[in-house]
């Protein structure tokens, strides 16, 4: 039996750096709102989008295993915005960084990706708002 998962309190309360894959340019898109909120809340964001340059005035890289060396080893939480089928190579890609956490946003969950990910020792949340979460737990 390994060690119980830590509650969502404890991941937000401890982890600070979030790449976010997926993050829109478009204001009104969920994952530009929610980055905006992340980085007033005090964590350190890093845009991930093939499409883009700059995402916020922030340095934006087409993929995890794209980010230096530097970036890619500070990255704690990785929050994802793409569609289910596109998970499993984002999870690749963030155990490969070392990644603590893999987050998956409001109405997104893939479970076989979800099991590879806990089975290499990233902690697991699918289908939350990571904004809303912290909403909730801290204001």
């Amino acid at each position: 039996m390994g060690t119980p998962a830590p509650s969502i309190e404890d991941i937000l309360g401890t982890c600070r750096v979030l790449a976010i894959v997926g993050l829109s340019p478009k204001p009104e898109r969920p994952s530009n709102a929610v980055a905006r909120y992340m980085i007033a809340a005090g964590y350190t964001l890093i845009p991930v989008n093939p499409g883009q340059t700059t995402i916020l005035g922030l340095p934006c890289y087409p993929s995890l295993k794209a980010l230096p060396p530097e970036i890619a080893e500070s990255v704690e939480i990785v929050n994802i915005f793409r569609k289910p089928a596109d998970i499993p190579p984002v999870v690749d890609e963030a155990i490969a960084i070392g990644a603590k956490v893999i987050w998956m946003q409001l109405g997104i969950t893939n479970e076989p990706a979800a099991e590879k990910a806990r089975q290499a020792g990233i902690s697991v949340v699918q289908n939350r708002c990571i904004s809303v979460e912290h909403q909730r737990h801290f204001i």
